[in-house]
């Protein structure tokens, strides 16, 4: 799943088992920034509504933007700034906000006051990694008011079983990756599968994103580049493919 980025604000805390190698860390190590401190954007707070020199806004009507890639947008950091971010977010409603979290329970109150139902131009993205996880947050999930729900199984650590969160039909897509760069934890294909199949059962989108660093396929195990991670991944989802028609 490619799509352009908004960061409003960088810096996240480990919060779960899938933070443990989280990539933000790995990739602000290398620029020796401490991605402990939450800092507001001090460039692109506003880039859904920036313009270029002809006046035309540069991020294009009918893209999805995936929004706070590099934190959390229910952080209790930012609980002054996401005012003035759902602001922009209600002005660019010919734009998708794809807004994933791990903070769930926080959701209720850091939604806006006109929220009602939820806005049709976001997509929220629950993180789970394992099956204890979806058990605590997908209820949560679940009973918030939002229009269009994602599951993000990424890091996926184990196999996970979701289908007693997909058989409500307020899933929309599962999309499932694995963990990258440095003492990057195994992800196995066949994990990739069973969730494939019940997305299938259910009749929900499906996304293989990326294979992760360790990629394990039919008992063997792949040393994938991050670069080649998501071409891998089309690759699996094309495999499954063919295995069905057959």
């Amino acid at each position: 799943m490619k799509n352009l980025q908004w960061n409003p604000w960088h810096g996240c805390h480990k919060c779960s088992p899938g933070c443990l190698n989280c990539y933000v860390y790995y990739l602000d190590k290398i620029r020796n920034i401490d991605s402990s401190i939450i800092t507001k954007s001090k460039t692109n707070f506003n880039l859904p509504l920036k313009k270029d020199r002809y006046g035309n806004l540069k991020i294009k009507s009918g893209v999805t933007l995936a929004t706070c890639f590099t934190s959390d947008f229910f952080i209790k950091e930012a609980d002054s700034w996401r005012h003035d971010a759902w602001q922009i977010i209600k002005k660019r409603s010919d734009v998708k906000f794809l807004i994933p979290t791990k903070r769930i329970e926080r959701f209720n109150e850091c939604i806006p006051d006109d929220w009602g139902d939820g806005y049709d131009n976001v997509i929220i993205a629950t993180t789970i990694e394992n099956n204890e996880k979806a058990k605590e947050r997908m209820p949560i999930f679940l009973n918030c008011k939002i229009k269009h729900r994602f599951i993000f199984a990424s890091p996926i650590l184990e196999d996970i079983n979701l289908e007693e969160y997909l058989k409500t039909q307020k899933i929309e897509l599962v999309s499932v990756g694995g963990e990258s760069y440095e003492g990057a934890r195994i992800c196995n294909f066949d994990w990739v599968k069973h969730i494939k199949e019940t997305c299938d059962k259910y009749q929900v989108l499906f996304d293989f994103h990326q294979t992760g660093s360790n990629f394990v396929m039919n008992g063997k195990k792949y040393i994938i580049k991050h670069h080649e991670e998501y071409n891998q991944a089309k690759k699996g989802i094309e495999y499954l493919k063919k295995i069905a028609r057959q």
